[in-house]
């Protein structure tokens, strides 16, 4: 989710799941728990002749005389210059649907694993977190340099209760979000360690900590949006839109395409992290059923369907929500 302003971008809630700042929790460092010349010539004129009048068959003594010459005088010429060339211009389209970070090519394996805190208690929801920062400021610097852009990690804090930040007020009944205007991701502890407390059997609780990876890696890939220009460009466009409903399909493009860069690391890392087992199978169900009151963020199978493609290419260039149809982001 993203905001700016009063308006709130990012992942809404996953049913069972488009150029840093300090509050309500500590910091540490970045991470806190959040043409050819012309001339012309001038002669002189010849002087007239004429021949003898008293002696008509005499040869003239004094030949005509040749036309005198004087140097051409060349007239100056401005100095030559070299054509302005025209501004290349680069539209908001051109940036979300033809941007470099989608010949980054697939992302390779950091060997991400698991931190080994449970998100029992705030503090091991907060080593979760920032076990991630770090796997993911590993595993997308290289992407976003191919790009073209320049990497800079997010910075991350973590809330409960109300939290007053530069893109409004927020408070922990809604999920995490992004404010781009400070590059931070706000990840809601009541939120993650209710739901590993919720319920002491094994699956719910696997299924929390599925849910973290995944709302913590599309947070992050709204951050790489943000770097690419994607994120902007896409805003831009939905300032733009003619409509509400041509609005909120630019806005599902945008965030499918988080949930898609959220699954790209999950896929690259599903080795060492991992997801296998009773881990897999409960991703599996979560980008598969989500909720989307506001019709903003995509329906449960549109979701399901670019988390795979992330998952399973490990590449951006599957994540391209610009270029489809609209049936593909409802």
């Amino acid at each position: 989710m993203t905001v700016v302003g009063v308006i709130v971008v990012g992942v809404v809630g996953l049913v069972g799941v488009s150029s840093a700042l300090k509050q309500n929790g500590s910091d540490d460092g970045p991470y806190s728990s959040r043409p050819n010349p012309t001339y012309s010539s001038t002669y002189g004129s010849s002087p007239s002749y004429s021949p003898t009048m008293e002696r008509p068959t005499a040869r003239a003594t004094n030949p005509p005389s040749r036309p005198p010459t004087t140097k051409p005088v060349v007239r100056p010429t401005a100095p030559r210059t070299t054509p302005t060339k025209k501004p290349v211009v680069v539209s908001n389209l051109d940036v979300v649907a033809r941007n470099r970070l989608y010949k980054a090519g697939a992302m390779r394996s950091v060997n991400c694993k698991e931190s080994k805190a449970r998100p029992s208690t705030y503090a091991g929801a907060t080593a979760n977190y920032k076990n991630l920062w770090n796997c993911l400021n590993r595993a997308w610097p290289s992407m976003v340099t191919k790009s073209g852009s320049k990497f800079r990690p997010p910075s991350v804090r973590t809330f409960t209760g109300t939290i007053t930040t530069p893109c409004g007020g927020w408070n922990d009944s809604g999920p995490p979000f992004y404010c781009p205007s400070t590059e931070t991701i706000y990840m809601n502890l009541t939120e993650d360690v209710g739901n590993y407390n919720q319920y002491p059997q094994n699956s719910p609780r696997v299924w929390a900590r599925m849910w973290m990876l995944h709302q913590f890696a599309h947070e992050y890939g709204h951050h790489v949006q943000q770097l690419t220009g994607i994120m902007s460009a896409s805003w831009r466009m939905e300032y733009q839109a003619p409509s509400t409903a041509k609005e909120l399909e630019i806005s599902r493009r945008l965030e499918l395409q988080a949930s898609c860069f959220s699954d790209i690391f999950i896929g690259a890392n599903r080795n060492s992290y991992p997801i296998k087992g009773q881990s897999a199978k409960e991703w599996r169900w979560l980008i598969g059923n989500v909720t989307d009151k506001k019709n903003d963020h995509g329906d449960a199978a549109n979701h399901k369907y670019w988390a795979l493609r992330g998952f399973n290419s490990r590449s951006p260039s599957a994540c391209n929500t610009y270029v489809v149809s609209p049936k593909k982001v409802q």
